[in-house]
């Protein structure tokens, strides 16, 4: 299925940003994943998964470290940065002394 027969499937944000036309970096990954690459890496979190990228294995800088990425067919049209978060999720820890009233009961020990 050729570029201009996906274009009027996908919504409305990647469809502008493939009528306006992919950037050199855009360009190279996309040439990366036909070649076959076992390992690519990239920095672009703005580029849209393509039907082309499905079943492919890509990492993705999440500002810290390179996070390993399986595309399955319901990532299309979905931007590659939304499979790398750059946020840990918060987790928090008990309340410690001083905190509360009630923690003034908690062991130390």
């Amino acid at each position: 299925m050729g570029l201009s027969e996906l274009i009027p499937l996908m919504p409305a944000r990647a469809r502008r940003k493939f009528n306006r036309g992919l950037n050199r970096g855009e360009e190279t990954l996309l040439a990366k994943i036909r070649s076959g690459d076992e390992k690519i890496r990239t920095h672009l979190r703005e580029m849209i998964v393509m039907p082309e990228m499905i079943g492919k294995s890509v990492e993705i800088y999440n500002g810290k470290e390179f996070l390993k990425v399986e595309f399955q067919p319901e990532a299309v049209f979905h931007y590659l940065g939304e499979f790398a978060l750059t946020r840990k999720r918060v987790t928090h820890g008990s309340a410690g002394i001083g905190a509360t009233r009630g923690s003034k009961y908690v062991p130390l020990k």
